[in-house]
């Protein structure tokens, strides 16, 4: 076996992971979105849901390997167009739930099961965004970086939500969790550009 091939194996093990890890993620957070009444929450879960659609893409594309090489490349680029798609989907879901909770003056429901759940995701995604990335080096493979952003700037929405949702639940900060979301979805939207650059 080649050691494009062992690369491959390990890059679909990452993504059969983000799946994984995604469905109970995203069933958790909507659920303690329900209890709670926290549309930062319920946008969290969504966006496990759409990084779910983005990791399947990924498998599709890596299971490409070792077909015709146009195959493999137009793989490659159309992975690469969906990841962008996904980041934009994402950067304008967090930028109207973010401006809502704005103009509204909505206070994020409190929720300990919530603060749980994005301190784990805090955790855990960024160590797999980087891993991604570096499988996605050796493998030479934009797509799978690009979905390691992804992944990456799921860590930094936890770390958003869970800025917003301590802030709220200790100090009644409402607005910090809305502000915080605003810069995420910048970085969305500069990721989503580059993936589609790419692509093309």
């Amino acid at each position: 076996m080649s050691s494009k091939d062992l690369l491959t194996r390990k890059a679909l093990r990452l993504e059969y992971f983000t799946v994984a890890w995604n469905v109970f993620e995203a069933a958790a957070a909507i659920a303690a979105a329900v209890m709670a009444g926290s549309v930062a929450l319920l946008g969290f879960g969504l966006d496990s849901l759409i990084e779910v659609a983005a990791a399947a893409v990924l498998i599709w594309r890596l299971k490409k390997h070792g077909t015709d090489l146009d195959e493999e490349s137009r793989a490659e680029r159309l992975s690469l167009r969906f990841v962008g798609a996904t980041f934009f989907l994402l950067a304008a879901y967090v930028a109207y739930e973010a401006i809502h909770l704005l103009w509204l003056r909505q206070r994020v429901g409190q929720s300990l099961v919530g603060i749980a759940i994005t301190v784990l995701a805090a955790l855990v995604m960024p160590i797999l965004g980087m891993r991604k990335r570096q499988v996605a080096q050796e493998l030479g493979s934009e797509a799978l970086a690009e979905e390691g952003v992804e992944s990456l700037m799921c860590g930094f929405m936890s770390l958003a939500v869970l800025l917003g949702l301590v802030l709220n639940y200790f100090w009644g900060f409402w607005w910090a969790d809305p502000m915080a979301s605003l810069v995420i979805a910048g970085f969305m939207v500069r990721e989503g550009r580059e993936a589609f650059e790419a692509g093309e």
